[in-house]
Formats: C-alpha cells, sequence, structure tokens
C-alpha cells in the first residue's frame, strides 16, 4: 500500500473475514496478552464521554500500542447506548482506526463492533480454558442474552470440551426466547434452558458468563454455586463487593479495571487496597502466577477490556482482508505536504 492509501472495512466484510476464526481469534488475543504481559504495549487509559442528561449512555475511546509480532497502533472508539435496544437497534457501535507505529499514518478503517464482541468474547472464552476444569461434563450459565453472550456461545462451543448445557437468564422474556432460538439456528443441536432468577442459574452451572448492562451490583451472594465455579464477570458490575472480596480474583489489567465503578474498583473502594486482586491473565499465561489459588472455591475474571485485543483482531482482519483483496481502497486519503499545496 501506499502511504497515502487506507483500506475501509465495512461490517458484512469483517464479519465475513471472521467466520469461523473462533481459534484463530483466540490465539491472537492469547498473544496479545502475552504481548501485554511482557510490557511490549503501551496502553493509556480508556476516555470516556459522557452525558449530562442520559446516565447510561456514553462513547469510549481505547488508544493503543501492541508490539511484538502486530506492531501497529491506534484505537476503537465505541458507543453504548442502551435505549436503542428498545427501538430495534445495536446498543452498541463502533470504529477501529489502524496507524502506522512507522509514520503514524493510517493503514485501516474497520467497522468496531463486530471486532469488539468478538475479542470481548475471545478475550473471556482463553480465561475459561485457563481457569476453569473440563475435565467434567458442565453446564454454563448465561446471565444477559445480548451480542456479547451470543459470541460467548459461539467461542465455547468451538473449544469443544464437554459442555452438555447453557442455562440462560434475562430480565425480558421476549429477548431471551429470541436469543435462544437465534443460538439455536446458528449453533445447531445445542441444549438451552431458562433458569428464573440468579440463584438458580448458579445452582446449576459451573461456569457463569455475566454481560449485562448493569450499572450498579446486583448480586449478593455466591454461596449456592458448586466448589470450583468459575465467573466471567464480563459486564464488571453485576458483583458487590462482599462477593468480589471473597473470591480468587483474576483481571485482565489491575489499573484499567480499577476504575469507572466497576465492582472491583468498588471493592477496592471499600477495603482501601487491591490485595484481593490475585493476578492477571497475562501473569496465567507467562507462568507467573498458578491457574487456581485454592484447589476449590470461586474465581471471577474481570476484564476491563483492553484496547490492544481491538488491534490484535483488527490487525488480523486487515491481514486477511489484503489477502483475500477485501476492502475499500482509497487512494489519496492524506493530503499532499502542505509546501506543494496551493
Amino acid at each position: 500500500m501506499h502511504q497515502s492509501e487506507v483500506l475501509v472495512f465495512k461490517g458484512h466484510e469483517v464479519d465475513s473475514l471472521l467466520t469461523g476464526c473462533e481459534m484463530e481469534i483466540i490465539g491472537v488475543v492469547k498473544a496479545a496478552y502475552e504481548a501485554h504481559g511482557k510490557g511490549q504495549t503501551s496502553l493509556p487509559h480508556s476516555a470516556f464521554l459522557r452525558f449530562p442528561d442520559d446516565d447510561r449512555s456514553r462513547i469510549i475511546a481505547l488508544p493503543a500500542y501492541l508490539g511484538a509480532d502486530f506492531g501497529v497502533a491506534g484505537v476503537k472508539w465505541v458507543s453504548s447506548f442502551p435505549a436503542n435496544v428498545p427501538r430495534g437497534w445495536e446498543r452498541a457501535s463502533a470504529t477501529v482506526i489502524l496507524n502506522s507505529t512507522a509514520t503514524g499514518h493510517p493503514l485501516a478503517i474497520l467497522e468496531g463492533s463486530i471486532i469488539s464482541a468478538k475479542r470481548t468474547a475471545a478475550s473471556a472464552a482463553l480465561a475459561a480454558e485457563c481457569l476453569h476444569s473440563w475435565q467434567e461434563p458442565f453446564d454454563v450459565g448465561i446471565i444477559g442474552c445480548g451480542l456479547i453472550n451470543f459470541e460467548m456461545v459461539r467461542f465455547l462451543l468451538a473449544l469443544g470440551g464437554r459442555l452438555r448445557s447453557f442455562i440462560l437468564l434475562d430480565l425480558d422474556p421476549h429477548r431471551e426466547s429470541k436469543f435462544k432460538a437465534k443460538c439455536r439456528a446458528t449453533f445447531g443441536d445445542v441444549e438451552f434452558e431458562s433458569a428464573r432468577e440468579v440463584s438458580e442459574l448458579c445452582c446449576r452451572a459451573s461456569l457463569i458468563c455475566i454481560a449485562t448492562t448493569a450499572l450498579e451490583p446486583y448480586i449478593d451472594d455466591l454461596s449456592i454455586c458448586s466448589p470450583n465455579t468459575t465467573i466471567l464477570h464480563i459486564s464488571l458490575r453485576d458483583l458487590r463487593p462482599e462477593v468480589i472480596q471473597s473470591c480468587d480474583n483474576v483481571v485482565d489489567d489491575v489499573d484499567h479495571v480499577c476504575r469507572a465503578q466497576t465492582s472491583i474498583h468498588l471493592t477496592e473502594q471499600l477495603l482501601g487496597h487491591r490485595d484481593f486482586i490475585r493476578c492477571t491473565l497475562s501473569d496465567i499465561l507467562l507462568g507467573r502466577s498458578p491457574v487456581k489459588k485454592d484447589t476449590a472455591g470461586f474465581t471471577v475474571f474481570s476484564p476491563f477490556g483492553l484496547g490492544i485485543l481491538d488491534l490484535a483482531v483488527s490487525k488480523f482482519v486487515l491481514d486477511r482482508g489484503r489477502e483475500q483483496k477485501q476492502g475499500l481502497l482509497l487512494n489519496s486519503f492524506l493530503p499532499e505536504p502542505w509546501t506543494e499545496r496551493m
């Protein structure tokens, strides 16, 4: 590509380039985490744009540099507007810009909501593969029947193992029903059941995926869970601090997750320290920390969602897109040097 050329990937192209690549996506997410653990990244804090008349909506900028074998920089600009859902629109929309680390010039502009959903699910699935026991058959609890947990189903099935069934729980029965129908149409002969409340789901499932739009914690008791339960706390604000401090806590990045009134952040405020966080997922992947703190007990993975993961998956899309000659090529995207302009 010429230095003034930019490739643009629309949503359907991103979707096509990522379809059927679940294990490859988990692989690039793993590589990104390992690069982060080795200090081969730069990751400023996310910037939250909020609105004075709407406390549920926000747009977030996630800038990042990802070194190692990736060698890219960029930013994800992602919005979350829950009021879109009853209108029949997507809650989240996003754009990713990839930049060259040699020139700083933009390389690609990509529709980012599909990338964001898949990198989130791949991250949590990787954590499940590392932290949960796959030796015996088990059931998966799904709290929140939206896009993220739909992708969780996809990525957990790709890992294989001995999944028996998915147990669903959502505040909206209609949304839960649509989720179940979509899963069956997409994934075929997979068992889906329903739970009436959180306690019932926790009693039946040993791997629990929580992806909701909750603003404040509402789960205050996990004692009904079976030993060695693993909780993928993707939405970050569902578990009360009293629950968090009683668990074995693994995060993606300590500084990042201790922000924005997450359950981890609230626990830090309550206790006045971060000692309740045992390690990061990178520490486990690099062999610096054991998989489990104890032989029994609850493990909670709380991923803030790092921009390096968006860069990793976006670079994967860009490379595949170039190979398959997909994407819209914008010639002369950058202006001529100012000395040459009239």
